[in-house]
């Protein structure tokens, strides 16, 4: 299996494994981060636990949407996430299954986040993959500092 297909992001925050890995599984904190900037989560479904699925629509400015779902394959707070991403096609069925990866790890007074998407149909998917979790990663930065705010208002 070629590396060429597989995602790797780190990413730091400025707030605890244990507040970053929830905002991943506490439904309520998904639907206001979720998704590249500019879109929002007009649907949602969440089981947080192994073997439970999950779905988001994303849906941008203009209204168009975008399906995905999977299931959790690992569950362990708040170190480890794992669950399975598929788009949804036109027909309704299942695209390309690939398998997300995240690590928590606590460092300087934050979080250094690790994201290990594989394995992609190829690299231009995978390309497209980064843009998305980088732009949805600075919409969850954006909602932490502000949930952080709010604590100590």
């Amino acid at each position: 299996m070629s590396d060429d297909r597989v995602l790797r992001i780190e990413r730091r925050f400025s707030a605890s494994p244990e507040a970053v890995f929830d905002a991943f599984t506490d439904p309520e904190q998904i639907a206001e981060w979720w998704g590249p900037e500019g879109m929002h989560v007009p649907e949602f479904a969440f089981e947080p636990r192994v073997g439970g699925a999950w779905a988001t629509t994303m849906e941008n400015a203009d209204g168009q949407q975008f399906h995905t779902s999977g299931v959790y394959t690992a569950i362990d707070r708040p170190g480890h996430l794992a669950f399975t991403w598929a788009w949804r096609r036109e027909d309704g069925s299942r695209g390309h299954e690939t398998v997300v990866d995240i690590t928590f790890a606590a460092v300087n007074g934050g979080t250094l986040l690790t994201l290990v998407q594989r394995s992609f149909e190829t690299v231009e998917q995978r390309d497209n993959h980064r843009g998305g979790w980088m732009s949805s990663f600075n919409d969850l930065e954006r909602y932490l500092g502000a949930r952080q705010l709010a604590r100590h208002s």
